[in-house]
């Protein structure tokens, strides 16, 4: 799996005040229709339709899914599509594999009652919440649900956590003689012009998320993330930081040998910088360890509303999950699946060791934090 730059590029966010803004852009002024209806489109679990044999059926009769900005190299999506398509005999129409979670949502919102409307949607939290205040999710239970941690999904169904990982330090074991492991090394005198995040916090969730575990590892909160801009002031004062988005391409060319990103996104490096001579190392540091997962919901607007459930129900079943771990993600089912045996292991043991119980912010305290940074990010980094 290899993040390409438009991969990078989906899951840009400018905060929710923005995203409400294009959100309400996309669809218009006082364009409201009724949400699709049916009882493929009212379905809250497989069970309104007669179990998974219904919802199958149903959905093979609808025959298409549409979804939107789905990158092939993402968290291993291309794979996911596949093997869902070959499954269900289902096609899937992925519009615009570059786009962003906000693009995905003025679609969503601008499509009501449209035939190409997005049947599913995976967005960063603060997009969803929005969704979820447009009314635009259908309320849906996969077969899973219960299994799923009560932090991670939402008690009415209509969205819950599907994916992620952990803020991890990439580095070139040959262009740098010890790789850091800690927040606290990065500021190093070795490491002068070699560490780069992946964008720009204000725009990337990565590079926003990246921020927010410097505040945990420098003595800040989820609600004091001022520490974490300190932080990266002082990476800029000493020369470590480099102002270059981080890509294969700029780590091959030496140019950031060193990366705070996603540890799903530096693992998926390996392979491909292996084969250009870059022995990539990544590990998750213990000082400022921070966690944050994706979410999947139904469009209540859905053209394909059995189509989107049955997406749901592949996504959370153990072939889905497993496909999620071969990408280096960690699903939401990771903890049952490793209990009762159906967690492909060899996926899992690539997985960087954490260890204590993910912690994640309030919905305010990510809004207070986002703001916090886009104010704050010039300022330190100049």
């Amino acid at each position: 799996m290899k993040p390409s730059r438009p991969a990078r590029a989906r899951r840009a966010f400018t905060g929710c005040a923005a995203a409400l803004a294009v959100a309400a852009a996309a669809g218009g002024c006082g364009y409201a229709p009724a949400a699709v209806t049916g009882k493929a489109a009212t379905a809250r679990s497989a069970a309104d339709l007669g179990g998974m044999p219904g919802l199958v059926g149903a959905a093979k009769k609808e025959g298409r899914l549409n979804v939107y900005a789905l990158a092939p190299d993402w968290a291993n999506y291309g794979e996911m599509i596949k093997t869902f398509e070959r499954k269900y005999g289902i096609e899937v129409n992925n519009e615009n594999p570059g786009g962003t979670s906000q693009l995905a949502l003025g679609a969503a919102d601008k499509r009501r009652g449209q035939d190409r409307a997005v049947d599913a949607l995976d967005l960063g939290t603060a997009f969803m919440r929005n969704a979820h205040g447009k009314r635009l999710l259908a309320p849906y239970k996969v077969t899973g649900w219960r299994h799923i941690p009560r932090a991670q999904k939402q008690a009415d169904g209509s969205y819950l956590n599907n994916y992620g990982g952990y803020v991890s330090i990439g580095c070139d074991a040959k262009a740098v003689k010890k790789c850091p492991r800690t927040f606290a090394e990065l500021l190093r005198p070795e490491y002068r012009n070699k560490i780069a995040l992946n964008g720009n916090p204000s725009e990337s969730s990565s590079a926003f998320s990246a921020v927010l575990a410097a505040a945990l590892a420098n003595g800040g909160s989820f609600g004091d993330v001022q520490p974490g801009l300190d932080f990266f002031q002082k990476l800029k004062q000493r020369g470590n930081f480099v102002p270059v988005e981080s890509s294969p391409a700029t780590i091959r060319k030496g140019e950031t040998p060193i990366s705070i990103d996603w540890d799903y996104l530096n693992l998926g490096y390996s392979k491909e910088l292996r084969a250009k001579g870059v022995d990539w190392k990544v590990a998750v540091p213990a000082d400022g360890q921070y966690s944050q997962y994706y979410n999947q919901g139904v469009n209540a607007y859905a053209p394909h509303p059995a189509a989107a459930r049955l997406w749901l129900e592949f996504l959370y079943s153990p072939e889905g999950q497993n496909i999620w771990l071969r990408g280096w993600s960690r699903p939401a089912l990771l903890d049952r699946m490793t209990k009762d045996g159906t967690a492909d292991k060899r996926a899992a043991a690539r997985l960087p060791a954490v260890h204590g119980t993910p912690r994640f912010p309030t919905p305010e305290q990510e809004d207070a934090a986002k703001v916090a940074i886009n104010e704050g990010w010039g300022k330190a980094i100049g």
